[in-house]
């Protein structure tokens, strides 16, 4: 960025809501890029995730959080619950998802956490699910009136519906600050992150019915040149049960998710990537702290 307006705009945009109601498809769509990964299975996202996207009138640094878990404990849901408290004590601006036509207690839960002094916009996600538009003013209505939003703005991630018009609302309750990066910046989270993160996501997206929650990725191996890379990455889970619903049948499933993951990595890395992907069993590693912090969560 060449020259920064006197009046220019910038500050910490927090995503928050219940699991599932679409923090990480709308990180995504703001941004323009895949920073965040997705799925329909519910604690999909497990860190805080900056995105930045930079106008010549304002940067926005997304955080996309964890949903915030209500039915199960553990030091997994726990530490997910934590980054999300401790998220909305450090941001400018907060956005509040809620899925259009659609409150439950998880929301309420979540509604109560939220400091009433706080910049918070209401956003209505997912309005192209909704088939019966006239419904959304009764329903947007009874959500307003439960806390004193700045705003309410009803969005569709996947249609490209209003996001501008979001991203106007959010600018106007940013502070007045110089961009704390620079403009070519996407994320504040490493390739190994992010690499590991796709091999999940394709893990959740296909097995993620069968295969319980309680499984990672680590990257054990990386040799990179100007031309192509190598990576050798472990999928870490709970049982020995889980082995055979991750492998498939003669090993399709695994061969599937590296073969998708080999993909999405090599236009990450913009070059050809040979990619290894094998599995290790650690017995609940999900109510562990030791595990937690070996693994990379915070």
């Amino acid at each position: 960025m060449t020259e920064v307006r006197e009046d220019y705009r910038c500050g910490y945009v927090a995503l928050v809501g219940r699991p599932n109601v679409g923090k990480s498809t709308l990180t995504n769509a703001l941004i323009g890029a895949k920073v965040s990964i997705t799925s329909r299975k519910a604690q999909t996202t497990r860190h805080r995730i900056m995105g930045v996207l930079t106008r010549d009138d304002a940067q926005f640094v997304f955080v996309d959080t964890p949903g915030f878990q209500t039915r199960h404990g553990g030091a997994m849901n726990k530490m997910m619950n934590r980054v999300v408290s401790q998220t909305l004590a450090d941001v400018d601006v907060v956005l509040f998802l809620v899925q259009a036509g659609q409150w439950s207690a998880a929301d309420e839960s979540l509604l109560a956490m939220l400091p009433k002094d706080a910049q918070v916009i209401m956003v209505l996600s997912k309005t192209d699910l909704v088939k019966d538009k006239a419904t959304l003013y009764p329903f947007t209505a009874t959500v307003a009136a439960k806390f004193p939003f700045r705003a309410v703005v009803p969005v569709s991630a996947v249609k490209d519906r209003q996001l501008d018009d979001l991203l106007n609302e959010i600018a106007r309750h940013l502070p007045v600050n110089q961009p704390y990066f620079d403009e070519e910046v996407l994320t504040d989270r490493p390739m190994r992150f992010l690499v590991a993160e796709l091999i999940r996501e394709k893990i959740f997206r296909l097995v993620g019915d069968e295969l319980p929650y309680g499984c990672t990725v680590v990257i054990e191996q990386w040799e990179e040149s100007a031309n192509n890379a190598t990576i050798h990455a472990c999928v870490i889970v709970q049982r020995e049960s889980h082995r055979p619903i991750l492998l498939g049948a003669k090993g399709t499933h695994m061969k599937r998710i590296a073969t998708e993951a080999r993909q999405d990595i090599a236009k990450l890395l913009d070059k050809p990537v040979h990619l290894e992907v094998y599995i290790k069993v650690k017995k609940g590693w999900t109510d562990r702290q030791s595990s937690l912090r070996e693994f990379g969560y915070e």
